[in-house]
């Protein structure tokens, strides 16, 4: 094999695993190892390979979701149900509050699992620099700026600008939200 060619291999493979599995995993970290030796021989390249397709059969299994993704989806589910029984029990205005809550907490979550340039700050700039890296559109950007509206009129006490509706509508909006991209 061409040594450009395999170096270039190398550098997509461990994009990948980047990606999908993380600097930390086993996969990275043994494929990182044995991709720095001199490619003498196929025996070599079978291994990478054999890294590679395990890997990708964990992928396609399941097998690749980190806890803390799945913790973070049931402290997700949790809050919002918080929000929606609190929203049928009549107060919306503490619905809205948590609601947002979970708004920001999943932004920052999409900020760390996008990219390291996206810093952690207040909402708006989390949603621009967002919007800006592509993981969503402007139109979604729109959204994210109106429920961040409503979660902060409810946090400064101004009941008069939304109903149990609104309210409503923002829960199932962030629902959505993180299902479309904070799900595996």
């Amino acid at each position: 094999m061409d040594k450009t060619v395999y170096t270039e291999w190398c550098l997509k493979v461990k994009n990948l695993f980047i990606l999908c599995a993380g600097e930390k995993s086993v996969y990275y970290k043994d494929f990182s190892e044995r991709a720095s030796k001199k490619l003498s021989n196929y025996i070599l390249f079978d291994y990478l390979v054999g890294i590679f397709n395990a890997a990708k059969n964990d992928y396609e299994n399941g097998y690749l979701t980190s806890m803390r993704t799945l913790i973070t989806a049931e402290v997700f589910d949790s809050e919002l149900e918080q929000a929606q029984e609190l929203l049928d029990s009549k107060y919306h205005v503490a619905a809205a509050v948590i609601a947002g809550t979970v708004l920001e907490t999943g932004l920052r979550e999409l900020c760390d699992i996008q990219s390291p340039q996206i810093n952690h700050g207040k909402l708006d700039k989390m949603n621009a620099d967002l919007k800006k890296a592509g993981v969503y559109n402007q139109l979604q950007s729109k959204r994210i700026t109106a429920l961040a509206d409503l979660r902060n009129s409810a946090a400064h006490g101004k009941n008069s600008e939304f109903n149990h509706a609104d309210v409503q509508t923002m829960i199932r909006d962030i629902e959505s939200f993180l299902a479309n991209h904070l799900s595996d």
